[in-house]
């Protein structure tokens, strides 16, 4: 388990789990024993399975938690994904947060693999943005691994994008695009946001590494693709649902950036259910 992924859990535990769990150890024995079962209640893609049994293991590392379903793979209503045993105390306690887990990177995972289907037979790649909830971003970015999807950068450590308000702050894309090659890395890669034509082949002259094509019409991407194709790798963005997707993807460009993934997914539906 990754630190950055540990320490997520600790901190949602704690939120969880400040002075314990009051309600269940009121009113259950100390000494209960019970088998349960974590259910899909509705068709999609696992992710965080793992994660969920950290959750538990570290509530109760007595615990026994076998998985019945792996991350990335397909799941239906009323498929079990995995049983447990142990203190019924502790089952309760890990209840919610291992399940919150579970639902909100299921349906990132869910919401990915629709795009991805939808791109089936084209060699265009759906990728995800820093659109994520904060603090939970390794995570989210995991999940879109594992409906099929790829990573954008992680963070702005990573490479070099270039947007519009980059560009205002200097004398435009070619000197944008200059002082970063002077001042970072030479592995690192630089991208270019445009948003017509004329910047497009200003950053296809400038030496870009990528471009992106934001918010712009199909016809206007037609025709950049025919003029740029196979010059750089063209990614287009822009509040792309999965009707567009299809769409862009006809166009041939190398990547569909979807914000979407992981700032409009809907959770999966699982439970946990207490069965003896």
């Amino acid at each position: 388990m990754d630190k950055d992924v540990e320490a997520i859990i600790e901190r949602a535990l704690e939120e969880d789990l400040p002075h314990g769990d009051i309600t269940s150890e009121s009113i259950i024995p100390s000494k209960s024993q019970s088998q349960a079962v974590i259910l899909s209640k509705e068709n999609g893609i696992l992710a965080g399975i793992a994660v969920a049994e950290n959750v538990f293991s570290k509530i109760d590392p007595l615990l026994s938690f076998v998985v019945r379903k792996k991350d990335g793979q397909e799941i239906k209503n009323a498929d079990v994904l995995a049983e447990l045993r142990g203190s019924s105390i502790s089952l309760l306690k890990g209840e919610r947060t291992a399940l919150n887990f579970l639902q909100r990177l299921s349906g990132i995972a869910t919401i990915t693999h629709q795009f991805v289907e939808v791109l089936e037979g084209c060699p265009t790649k759906i990728l995800d943005t820093r659109k994520t909830t904060p603090g939970l971003r390794v995570l989210e970015k995991y999940a879109v691994k594992m409906g099929g999807g790829n990573n954008h950068r992680r963070s702005l450590s990573d490479m070099v994008l270039i947007k519009d308000n980059h560009i205002r702050l200097v004398k435009g894309i070619s000197e944008a695009v200059q002082l970063a090659r002077v001042k970072v890395h030479g592995d690192i890669k630089i991208e270019v946001e445009t948003t017509c034509k004329e910047e497009v082949m200003e950053a296809v002259m400038s030496g870009a590494d990528m471009i992106m094509l934001d918010n712009m019409s199909l016809d206007e991407m037609r025709d950049i693709v025919a003029l740029v194709k196979g010059k750089v790798p063209l990614e287009i963005s822009g509040n792309v649902d999965l009707k567009a997707a299809k769409k862009y993807a006809n166009l041939g460009v190398d990547y569909i950036s979807v914000g979407s993934l992981t700032h409009s997914f809907k959770s999966l539906d699982i439970s946990m259910d207490i069965i003896g």
